[in-house]
Formats: structure tokens, sequence, C-alpha cells
């Protein structure tokens, strides 16, 4: 029997991005500037509604934006709603992002 070689290779490829420092985590939410982000799917609609409602409870001078100022990140307007992201969460003051998606 003949031995065969054969070249190997990582499948995770090669990185290619350095890696960036996290943001500074927020001591607390009272007082703050939350926006929700949304891809359209999973009730987003109704479960942003009792995030909003049981953070308001524990941190009630919080400020919360709506998934509908930003637009969903996902489907036909992602590209421009995800451009525009940053700008928004600039004009609307955001402290912190809270991100629904669904599976």
């Amino acid at each position: 029997m003949k031995e065969s070689e054969y070249a190997v290779v990582w499948p995770r490829g090669k990185q290619i991005q350095d890696k960036a420092s996290l943001a500074k985590r927020l001591d607390n939410l009272d007082g703050k500037t939350i926006g929700f982000l949304w891809y359209g799917i999973f009730f987003g609609d109704e479960i942003f509604q009792v995030i909003e409602k049981e953070l308001v409870k524990r941190y009630p001078r919080s400020k919360f934006i709506s998934y509908e100022v930003f637009g969903l990140i996902d489907g036909g307007n992602e590209a421009k709603v995800i451009d525009g992201l940053p700008g928004k969460l600039k004009q609307y003051k955001c402290d912190a992002v809270i991100a629904g998606v669904g599976c």
C-alpha cells in the first residue's frame, strides 16, 4: 500500500481583521436612552413592549427609542438602514441598544 500526502487547511480560514476593543459597559440603565433594533421576526413588536415595561420598573428615568424610528435591520432596506444607523443613534442620543433577532 502506497502512502499518500495530503495538504491540510484550517477550516475557519485566515483572520483578516484585527480585534477591536469593546465599548465600556454602562454602570446601569437609569437615565439612559435605549434604542431597539429589530429584524422583523419572532414577535419583536410584542417583546420590546414587555422589555420596556420591565426596564422602566427598575430604571424609571430611562427613555426608549422604538425600532420603527430606525427601520428593520433585515430585508430589502437592510443596507440603507445599517448605513444610517450611526447617525440615527447619535441623533437620538442612544446610550445603549437592544437588538432583537429571532430564529
